[in-house]
């Protein structure tokens, strides 16, 4: 038998090991009573502030597809995962479920049938979830129409679509539990951290991942893995943080890419009293400090050329100083650059594409006819954008490393989402 053949079938054999090992690693809570997941008008409501806290719809909607009928494709480093349908229907969806299957989904990442779930499906952080959430949750989604949508296939690589490879991948990064509140921290602390830590599923971006998908601990920041962002680190003193998670703008700057997603779909939906609880457990996080070697200034021809390209094409929305202007300037409101946390980041990757694709912060109620940017890429080229760049990170008080036109190149033809 040849050398490769044997390694193959040694790897297997580790593998089913690991799922035998595995498989039962699971937690059960049984619920308060029948009436914690009954289709009563303050479960459903409750329910559906989760699913907004969560953001589940938007995974388990298709564009232009029926609400939480699944069928989009979530591209992870190792395939595509299909989100499935978790409306009510009885042959697609989760009409033949029970309370005790959906907890077991979201607790434990195993589907009705017994078949272990994908970590596409953010059950590490899930996990956290009481089970009275997890109650009202399922009361929710068995409110909404059925829609009948049958499940696509996954398109995952060998070995990672077998049951034996996610198995392992459990007994190595996986263990269930209910989230518990911390001594001696207060109700809005610990409330934050509920929320942050379980359905907001924060770390899923704002963490970085290990070469299997493992996301590593505390919300250190990190490169989303396919979608070409970067999710910085939440460690953050920023006054206006609440008022950035509920509008996508603030004084200090507005978000773009899948955070507007994120605050347009979800935050924007939460209490006053959520976004502030979030908004203290994150203030209290140790602020993320890397060592690394001061930026050098930029060449003087790089900052006469990224000068007079700002001039052109950025100065009459950012000001000639950066410093942006707000609405009560009796205007739209521009964020302001100098002290801008996305454009002053180690990692240029978020402005880089701002620059390219352009785009526009969330529609909110506090924000509703935002601003956008206009996409620059068909009309400056790679070194123009990397001198536009290097001149506003080393500008009015920013001082972050210079752009290469071959860190631009990489994220000229990245799709969007």
């Amino acid at each position: 038998m040849k050398r490769p053949v044997l390694i193959a079938l040694g790897a297997l054999l580790v593998l089913a090991l690991a799922a035998v090992l595995a498989w039962p690693r699971a937690e059960f809570i049984p619920s308060r009573s029948p009436q914690a997941w009954a289709p009563t008008a303050a479960n459903i409501a409750r329910g559906a502030y989760l699913a907004r806290a969560g953001d589940c719809a938007a995974c388990h909607t298709a564009r232009g597809g029926a609400a939480y009928a699944g069928g989009r494709a979530v591209d992870t480093p190792f395939g595509q995962v299909m989100a499935p349908n978790i409306t009510p229907d009885v042959e697609t969806g989760i009409g033949a479920w029970n309370a005790d299957d959906f907890w077991n989904a979201l607790h434990n990442g195993i589907g009705s049938k017994g078949r272990l779930l994908y970590q596409a499906f953010p059950y590490p952080n899930y996990t956290k979830v009481t089970r009275d959430d997890a109650d009202a949750l399922f009361a929710y989604l068995r409110s909404l129409t059925p829609a009948h949508q049958p499940r696509r296939p996954h398109a995952l690589r060998f070995p990672y679509d077998s049951q034996a490879a996610l198995a392992a991948w459990r007994l190595l990064y996986f263990k269930p539990g209910v989230h518990s509140a911390e001594p001696g921290r207060g109700a809005e602390w610990n409330r934050g951290a509920y929320l942050v830590g379980g359905l907001g599923h924060c770390s899923a971006c704002h963490s970085p991942r290990n070469g299997l998908g493992a996301s590593g601990e505390g919300l250190r920041g990190g490169l989303i893995p396919v979608l070409g962002w970067y999710a910085p680190a939440l460690g953050s003193t920023d006054p206006d943080l609440a008022q950035l998670l509920r509008t996508g703008v603030s004084p200090r700057g507005a978000v773009f890419g899948p955070m507007a997603e994120v605050v347009g779909r979800s935050l924007q939906h939460l209490s006053e009293a959520d976004l502030g609880a979030m908004s203290a457990y994150l203030a209290s996080l140790p602020q993320e400090k890397r060592q690394h070697e001061p930026a050098a200034v930029p060449p003087e021809a790089l900052m006469k050329l990224g000068e007079k390209l700002y001039g052109q094409h950025c100065a009459d929305c950012h000001g000639k100083d950066g410093r942006g202007a707000s609405a009560e300037d009796g205007g739209p409101a521009y964020p302001p650059l100098a002290g801008n946390r996305t454009l002053a980041m180690e990692e240029p990757v978020n402005a880089i594409r701002i620059v390219l694709n352009g785009g526009f912060a969330p529609a909110t109620a506090g924000n509703p006819r935002p601003y956008g940017m206009p996409p620059y890429s068909p009309v400056l080229s790679d070194a123009e954008v990397a001198a536009v760049l290097s001149y506003a990170r080393a500008s009015w008080g920013n001082a972050a490393p210079m752009v290469t036109p071959v860190e631009v190149n990489r994220y000229r033809a990245v799709p969007l989402d």
